[in-house]
């Protein structure tokens, strides 16, 4: 990913999620890497590591949670957004518990998205404030 602009994992193992969220916060000047699943996404740190990490709570073979415990046994450290289109209060419980900077459940709004992200991620000039 480029230098300078804060670089923003989605994953998600709905296309039109990613493409949605992708086009919003590439809009908003971040750099977009997608993923369509959790393994996927971890296979992937290897090579390089995002700034703020977006992931889908519910997806096939290895949960948000399953992800967000992987990276914990790896000793990787990085901001995290949950987003959910099934919002119930022990899933949030849990995203508190594992210190997520956010719990945003489908549609997820577009504002709160990008200023999670801004609040976690190192300043760039390139990174423009939706309001």
């Amino acid at each position: 990913m480029g230098e300078g602009k804060v670089r923003v994992a989605i994953v998600d193992d709905e296309d039109s999620v990613r493409r949605s969220v992708g086009r919003l916060l590439r809009s908003a000047g971040m750099e977009v890497e997608t993923f369509a699943s959790g393994r996927e996404f971890l296979q992937a740190l290897s090579d390089s590591r995002p700034d703020f990490l977006v992931l889908d709570l519910h997806m096939p073979a290895m949960s948000g949670f399953d992800v967000c415990e992987e990276l914990e046994r790896a000793g990787i450290r990085i901001p995290v957004a949950i987003i959910t289109g099934h919002d119930k209060p022990e899933y949030r419980a849990r995203a508190v518990a594992a210190r997520v900077a956010a719990y945003l459940p489908k549609p997820i709004d577009d504002k709160e998205l990008i200023g999670v992200i801004a609040a976690a991620s190192p300043p760039s000039g390139d990174m423009k404030v939706i309001t």
